[in-house]
């Protein structure tokens, strides 16, 4: 059993010292993964990567609900999905504000309404993966873990359970899955 193990055991356990032993054994693997995550999103994106890992373990660690985490690989799955979400709520607090936010509207007549813009890359990917998800909940979770915690095929493979040809052939099959459905929302924006 790993320090991260343990210290994963206590935590399920109660014992609220474990917590603040955790954060310098994880850390910077976790600013690693944030900061390759965050080197994938657009320019202009204002959150760093020492933020994101705080907001993940508080999220993480510092939540009502009790923890209950199968070791190492476990918890990283979990940074991940954290880090997804806290991305994705981001990008959808960003297009609010793009598109008019709290500002009041005023009614236009005359007017003919223009073509809205196309979707953030982002939130079209979290629109198709959680159509994925429902669908074949495994390829889901291989996304997650390679686009945002950045995981290699063979972490991935270990993390799931599976073996490495399973994991490189759900990853082939999400990628042209995840594209088709992305495709198929663009051309119904535009339609």
């Amino acid at each position: 059993m790993t320090n991260v193990t343990q210290i994963l055991s206590a935590i399920e356990q109660g014992d609220p010292a474990a917590a603040e032993q955790l954060l310098p054994l994880v850390y910077d693997e976790l600013r690693k993964l944030a900061a390759a995550r965050l080197a994938q999103e657009k320019p202009g994106q204002t959150l760093q990567a020492t933020a994101l890992v705080h907001e993940v373990f508080l999220r993480l660690v510092g939540s009502a609900k009790e923890p209950k985490w199968n070791g190492r690989a476990h918890f990283f799955g979990a940074a991940a999905e954290a880090m997804r979400r806290i991305l994705i709520d981001r990008a959808r607090e960003k297009k609010s504000q793009r598109r008019g936010g709290g500002r009041t509207r005023e009614k236009l007549t005359g007017i003919e309404p223009t073509v809205e813009a196309p979707s953030d890359d982002l939130l079209a990917l979290d629109h198709a993966l959680v159509r994925l998800e429902a669908s074949d909940p495994r390829k889901a979770d291989l996304v997650k873990l390679r686009y945002f915690a950045g995981l290699t095929i063979p972490q991935v493979a270990e993390v799931l359970g599976v073996s490495t040809a399973t994991a490189d052939r759900d990853w082939s099959y999400a990628r042209v899955w995840l594209h088709a459905e992305i495709k198929k929302g663009d051309d119904r924006c535009e339609g």
